[in-house]
């Protein structure tokens, strides 16, 4: 228990770190991708974390990045949104065993099919919600979604990258 609560603050802090100083410098394609790595952090929660405080957690992760970011409240509510989308995406997306108890979210342990189909779409509704929320309108509405597209993709690359290159290996699922 404390080891995954400390593994998860570790987490917490070196991908916020990452976000914080190295991507968002980044200036990819004249500012049509914008990678946001630290979604990772909630990517990686566990199954059996209760819908409360999946909410919580992406409120503080969201707070966390506004306050470093200069940008009151649209991480915050990207992550909340996201947060409330994984909690009914895992459910539809569950094997038909069901999620082992204490199992985290993991390339190496759910498979590149699974982890890829969760990752991207909770990815995807983060980036809308935060690039329509950044624009305040719809009037350049596939311009946004085509920058909020291309962020995505590139955020799930470097996840995928993350994990190819941190995690350890597991057993999959057989």
């Amino acid at each position: 228990m404390i080891a995954t609560l400390l593994a998860n603050l570790l987490r917490f802090v070196m991908l916020l770190l990452v976000q914080v100083l190295v991507l968002d410098h980044l200036d990819m394609a004249r500012g049509w991708m914008v990678p946001y790595l630290y979604v990772l952090i909630l990517l990686m929660l566990p199954f059996e974390l209760p819908a409360w405080g999946a909410l919580l957690a992406g409120a503080f992760t969201g707070l966390v990045m506004d306050l470093f970011s200069n940008t009151p409240g649209m991480h915050m509510s990207a992550c909340v949104v996201m947060m409330f989308a994984r909690i009914h995406l895992l459910s539809l997306i569950a094997p038909r065993e069901g999620y082992e108890y204490g199992m985290r979210p993991t390339l190496p342990r759910m498979g590149i099919t699974w982890f890829v189909t969760y990752a991207s779409l909770l990815i995807l509704v983060h980036h809308l919600w935060l690039f329509f929320v950044e624009v305040h309108r719809f009037d350049s509405f596939f311009q946004t979604f085509l920058r909020a597209l291309l962020s995505a993709a590139f955020t799930l690359a470097l996840c995928l990258l993350t994990q190819f290159l941190t995690s350890r290996q597991e057993r999959g699922r057989a």
